[in-house]
């Protein structure tokens, strides 16, 4: 999941003002972790504290995300619907969000999944308690189901066509839609610009920059085709050591429970 921290903080500057290149500096003191670091790193939390018995997950993340959302970071960015469910102290019910947070925040269940079969069902207990509109459920799941894939071995091109076939139809580039994108926070104009961002991109940085690239909702673009890249390609030493200076102890000390127990391509 360090992948989608990753591009949650280079996008962060980005977020309201896109930049239409891949040349950029990856960071600078404008960077910072936002809302899309906290979720994921909050569903990891609720993953772990679960330890591989995923029955109540669903209630678990609820906790999970009240207890990193509300309490220990409060003021990050979260989209106003989000934030309402946030703070609300008993009966959170879900909101028909079709938004792009559920994607953002779901990597952590491509690397727990045991199966295919599992991971969507992760995925979808850790969306639907604030995300049950289906476009949202669908983003959610295509995003971890990719993740799912790549850490098992299969092919770039193998995992596009999974995606064409049962999510989404990309049949796009980046270069016909970079002039034109413009800032969305739904899974459906968002999740398959993300994924398409990795799909052409050649190496874990050269996917970050690709995401960049397109503007949009920049740091949610990034924490998304972040998440996949690092299962595809892993994170190199140089750019983890770059993005560690910018997170806490508290998100460091998750990221590296949750390696540990889910281990990842080498560095």
């Amino acid at each position: 999941m360090l992948g989608a921290i990753i591009g949650d903080v280079v996008g962060s500057r980005f977020e309201f003002h896109n930049h239409k290149s891949k040349v950029f500096n990856l960071f600078d003191s404008k960077c910072r972790f936002t809302d899309d670091s906290v979720m994921t790193v909050a569903i990891a939390n609720a993953i772990l504290e679960c330890n591989d018995n995923f029955e109540n997950l669903s209630e678990v993340a609820i906790k999970s995300m009240m207890k990193f959302g509300a309490s220990l970071y409060p003021d990050v960015g979260y989209g106003g619907m989000f934030f309402d469910w946030l703070i609300k102290e008993i009966e959170t019910k879900p909101y028909n969000s079709f938004g792009n947070g559920s994607a953002m925040r779901v990597s952590a269940c491509g690397w727990a999944g045991n199966s295919l079969e599992e991971t969507k069902e992760l995925s979808k207990k850790v969306t639907e308690v604030t995300h049950n509109h289906p476009e949202g459920i669908k983003g959610a799941e295509a995003t971890a189901v990719a993740i799912y894939l790549a850490r098992t071995g299969s092919l770039k091109e193998e995992i596009k066509k999974y995606i064409t076939d049962n999510y989404y139809k990309i049949n796009f580039k980046l270069d016909d839609i970079r002039d034109t994108y413009e800032f969305n926070e739904t899974c459906q104009d968002s999740v398959s610009q993300a994924l398409e961002a990795f799909f052409e991109s050649t190496s874990f940085e050269d996917a970050i920059r690709n995401a960049i690239s397109i503007g949009g909702d920049s740091d949610t673009i990034g924490a998304i085709t972040g998440g996949v890249a690092e299962t595809y390609y892993g994170v190199p030493v140089n750019i983890k050591h770059m993005v560690l200076p910018y997170l806490d102890k508290t998100i460091i000390d998750i990221v590296n429970k949750f390696e540990e127990k889910y281990n990842k391509k080498g560095d």
